[in-house]
């Protein structure tokens, strides 16, 4: 049988891709250090943990929820939103999806048409593009400098802006540079989105995993006017280490957050109810476990940092938030011979066992993607190992 067109162009995840293929090394019994998965290595807390089992023992997880996310989980974002982004929203204005990841392809689904373009800025998270190209929509790439944080300008935005330009995507912090736009720059990008009536798509699925007395800022929280021309993107997978619970949301317009709850109705039908319980106690109780969490990768990023902008051919921009190094490694590949970053990342992998993700899948075609969520050690000998590879690898 024919599979569809829109099948047959989709380009596949590189960072599952690349997942797989260094747990299937490990498998075989080879020393692999993983330094591709965007999770936490952490636990989801035991707080969390245990409103499941209660909801469980209830017997009330065992049937349907709304579409759109159970009241109880809807009034925690209502109020974890007020907390955190100094926002009044409504239920109405919340949609629970299965997976942030869900929240952003039910509102591509809703918004764009065929030929409508979304503005990304490169490095971008590897599913945007692909999104956008699923709801018969164009993705239009503008590179955001390393000599500029990897943050796109508003003279950038406006040179890539057409009459079919329908939305921008704003993430900060990043996946995968780790960075973060100031107020002043979201400010800039926020009120010249609202000049030409452009919706906002504010990823903030990083915005409490923020170090070194950095701030990340909420794009929608800083006027009215921005706020109504926004939808946040947001979820529990990060901050709380919830990952596999597969709980997200969005929050914005109603008539578009009602698009997205009609759109997932056919599609789900609703989020696993024992994770909606999960995440209320996520939103709600206490949050110390989750900041221990943060000064863990705070602490991470602190001790690896320095050793892998060391690496010879390396060249790394400090993060400011989320959980990855994304170093140019261009002039390392140069020493070895390599033209090609993701054969650069294959050879790594099979020679010295340390899987990172290739840039490709980010817009970088000379950077690599590595996470600093795994044990301290294993991100010690990973650098150890990357260095050996770079020097036997000298032509």
């Amino acid at each position: 049988m024919k599979l569809s067109q829109r099948v047959t162009n989709l380009e596949p995840s590189v960072t599952l891709a690349a997942t797989a293929k260094a747990k299937a090394l490990k498998a075989q019994g080879l020393d692999v250090i993983n330094l591709t998965v965007g999770e936490p290595n952490f636990t989801t807390p035991e707080n969390i943990e245990q409103a499941a089992v209660e909801g469980i023992k209830s017997g009330k997880v065992s049937f349907y929820t709304p579409s759109g996310g159970t009241p109880e989980l809807k009034s925690a974002i209502v109020d974890f939103t007020e907390k955190n982004y100094g926002l009044t929203i409504e239920p109405k204005n919340i949609i629970v999806t299965s997976g942030a990841k869900f929240a952003l392809y039910t509102l591509f689904q809703s918004i764009l048409d065929a030929g409508d373009e979304v503005i990304i800025p490169v490095p971008y998270w590897v599913s945007y593009g692909e999104q956008v190209k699923l709801a018969q929509g164009n993705p239009v790439f503008v590179k955001g400098e390393q000599s500029n944080d990897y943050k796109i300008t508003i003279d950038q935005l406006e040179a890539a802006r057409t009459e079919k330009t329908k939305a921008i995507i704003i993430n900060s912090p990043s996946n995968p540079t780790g960075m973060i736009y100031t107020e002043n720059e979201l400010r800039e990008i926020g009120e010249w989105a609202v000049g030409h009536d452009l919706l906002i798509v504010s990823d903030d699925i990083y915005d409490h995993l923020v170090y070194n007395g950095n701030e990340a800022k909420h794009l929608a929280s800083l006027s009215d006017e921005i706020f109504h021309h926004t939808v946040i993107i947001n979820g529990v997978s990060k901050t709380y280490s919830m990952t596999g619970w597969r709980i997200g949301y969005a929050i914005g317009n109603a008539e578009i957050i009602g698009a997205m709850t009609s759109i997932a109705s056919q599609a789900t039908s609703n989020p696993a109810s024992v994770s909606q319980t999960a995440a209320v106690e996520a939103l709600a109780g206490e949050q110390e476990t989750a900041e221990k969490m943060r000064r863990a990768f705070e602490d991470r990023l602190n001790t690896i940092y320095p050793k892998v902008a060391d690496l010879p051919g390396f060249k790394l921009k400090k993060p400011q938030g989320a959980f990855y190094l994304f170093p140019n490694i261009q002039e390392a590949m140069a020493m070895g011979g390599y033209d090609n970053v993701t054969t650069w990342v294959n050879d790594l992998l099979e020679q010295e066992h340390v899987a990172l993700v290739t840039g490709e899948g980010f817009g970088s075609s000379d950077s690599v993607r590595m996470s600093y969520s795994a044990r301290m050690e294993d991100l010690e000998e990973a650098v150890v190992r990357i260095r050996r590879f770079i020097e036997n690898s000298k032509k």
